[in-house]
């Protein structure tokens, strides 16, 4: 973090880390028993990003979250038990049991649903914004990707309109330098992503993504400035991904980066640099609290009934 910090929030700051950290280790431990069927891609290490700008907002601002969404769910207020449950393909999954880990949804939340397709929720948001515009709500959305989806055309053509109308929208690309197991500086010529937005004539600015606390300082700005109707604007922050692209597994062994550079990013990570805001008895107490938590909706997940349909259908699983 960026300096010391000992208040409630930061305190709160840390627990909502912690919370996504030990909900997706839970995952990491159970995924090889093969109840839950649906391809995760954690957020290890991204934890800071989500809980940051989902600080900065209200709960009537909306998120837009790409398929590494289980931070985002979960720092912007989403049901617990209903993101496990869905994970384990049941009926009383956010998605019904249909969706898996890359389609999570909670509207009552503002959590507008998560997408697998790469940039596929950057017009969601965009749109969304533009309605909240014409309504005259003071309400933010925010579109969330990673840095490959800065390679797609539809980033761009959304980031013209957005500025265009000066949308009330918030463009959060995690940059975690790698798109599958590609560096940015072997995909982009201009691997700086957050000067995009110059082209549009729309702020751009980047920030350290693994200081929750320079993330949020960084959001606030940005949420502030859309809901005055200065429009959108475009935040990079630097992050990093501490397990395979899809999965529950390391990959140094793949090549493409080295175990020196993951144990390098793991020292300076979220979890890491914000655990100077809690004391020992504060970690395990909170600790307590999130485990006794993750073991209840694990517990409902598994005694959930499956999706209604697929037994209708006469299919077994």
């Amino acid at each position: 973090m960026t300096s010391p910090v000992t208040d409630d929030f930061g305190r709160k700051l840390y627990r909502g880390m912690l919370r996504i950290r030990r909900v997706e280790e839970r995952i990491k431990a159970m995924y090889h028993l093969r109840e839950m069927r649906s391809p995760p891609h954690l957020c290890m290490g991204h934890e800071a990003v989500a809980v940051g700008v989902c600080a900065a907002l209200r709960p009537h601002d909306v998120v837009f979250p790409y398929y590494r969404s289980h931070g985002w769910y979960l720092a912007k207020g989403g049901d617990l038990k209903a993101m496990l449950a869905e994970l384990f393909g049941r009926e009383t999954g956010c998605s019904r049991g249909w969706g898996g880990s890359m389609h999570l949804i909670d509207l009552s939340a503002g959590v507008m649903g998560t997408s697998a397709i790469v940039a596929g929720t950057i017009p969601h948001a965009a749109g969304v914004a533009l309605t909240f515009r014409m309504r005259g709500q003071d309400s933010v959305a925010v579109a969330v990707f990673g840095d490959g989806a800065t390679e797609e055309g539809v980033f761009h053509e959304t980031l013209n309109f957005a500025a265009l109308r000066k949308l009330p929208v918030i463009f959060v690309c995690e940059n975690n330098l790698y798109a599958t197991n590609t560096h940015i500086r072997d995909r982009q010529a201009q691997p700086e992503i957050y000067r995009h937005a110059e082209r549009f004539g729309m702020l751009g600015v980047q920030a350290d993504g693994n200081d929750v606390l320079a993330v949020h300082a960084q959001a606030t700005r940005a949420v502030d400035r859309a809901r005055r109707g200065e429009g959108p604007t475009l935040i990079e922050f630097h992050t990093y991904r501490v397990l395979e692209h899809c999965g529950v597994n390391a990959d140094d062994d793949l090549g493409y980066r080295s175990l020196e550079e993951v144990n390098a990013w793991r020292a300076r990570g979220p979890i890491e640099r914000g655990s100077q805001v809690v004391t020992d008895a504060d970690l395990a107490g909170m600790t307590g609290e999130i485990e006794s938590e993750i073991d209840e909706a694990c517990a409902h997940a598994r005694s959930a009934p499956w999706p209604t349909r697929l037994l209708a259908e006469g299919t077994t699983r």
